[in-house]
């Protein structure tokens, strides 16, 4: 069994806000995987310890560049907070965006081929991000886009420069505009329950079979409890199901809201910044304490 060190501690609380002891508990249980430790936590503590799906590991921005019904999200990382309001670097996001709407590059290896002028650096985009390293100082990467073209009308919202949605549909542009915040602020897993991904509906039902098999109740009364837990996790997950954030009853949800004012999404794609990345953590007890440590074998 692997050794459970205070700082695989520590980033299980920063990622779960459950207390320390819990967390070497759970580690413990797991043999060290975290991935395992949160989800032991939230059966024991319940939807406290499910924090780890919104929290920002990596800087970046979320640029876009949406013209008629072409538009594109593009992610773009940095290491550090500061440079992420870089002038060079967000001028850098903004032109990526804009060149995967016009051009329609395979992946970001293609998008990396396209031409580019920047900073005094070029003639690809690859070569600005180089010159743009060296004069900033700090590594860059293109980590993902998204295009939509010709498939219906398309609504955007930014977020600062950490949250970006892109919405595809037909009927009321105001309505549509209303989704994309609504999207930026909820952060649904996809449009339906029917297309919730196979491997959250499955983690999510595990949850609460063991949550369930706590209780001591019988087996059909159990499996009734993780069914109902089951729907009620793709209903706070699934776009038209979620109670609309701008709805004046407080029940009104997003599926109901499009059908009063005559519009159907097709489609949308939501980006956060550094969202699934894990960002090393430095751990300055344990660098000093090997400072020390060289010190005195000198």
């Amino acid at each position: 069994m692997p050794a459970i060190t205070a700082s695989m501690v520590a980033d299980l609380r920063a990622k779960t806000d459950a207390p320390m002891m819990e967390c070497k508990k759970a580690l413990t249980e797991a043999d060290g995987d975290m991935a395992r430790a949160e989800e032991i936590l939230r059966v024991k503590l319940g939807s406290k310890a499910g924090k780890a799906a919104s929290r920002i590991t990596a800087e970046g921005v979320v640029a876009a560049s949406v013209a008629g019904n072409i538009g594109a999200l593009v992610e773009v990382n940095c290491e550090t907070d500061f440079v992420s309001k870089n002038e060079s670097f967000l001028a850098f996001a903004k032109a990526c965006a804009e060149l995967v709407a016009q051009h329609a590059p395979a992946d970001v290896a293609a998008l990396t081929a396209l031409s580019l002028s920047q900073d005094g650096f070029g003639p690809t985009v690859e070569d600005v991000r180089k010159g743009l390293i060296g004069k900033i100082g700090e590594n860059m990467t293109i980590r993902r886009f998204r295009r939509y073209a010709g498939g219906g009308a398309l609504a955007h919202y930014l977020h600062g420069t950490r949250i970006g949605v892109l919405v595809e549909y037909d009927g009321d542009d105001v309505a549509a505009k209303d989704v994309a915040m609504h999207v930026a602020a909820m952060k649904p897993a996809a449009l339906s329950s029917a297309e919730v991904p196979a491997e959250l509906v499955d983690k999510e039902r595990r949850i609460a079979s063991e949550k369930a098999a706590e209780s001591g109740k019988p087996a059909d009364i159990v499996a009734k409890m993780v069914e109902g837990s089951v729907q009620k996790f793709l209903k706070e997950v699934s776009l038209l199901d979620q109670v609309f954030v701008k709805a004046a009853d407080g029940k009104q949800t997003v599926g109901q809201m499009l059908k009063d004012r005559k519009t159907t999404v097709k489609r949308f794609t939501l980006y956060v910044v550094g969202e699934g990345i894990e960002k090393k953590a430095d751990d300055f007890a344990a660098e000093v304490a090997a400072q020390v440590a060289a010190a005195k074998g000198q």
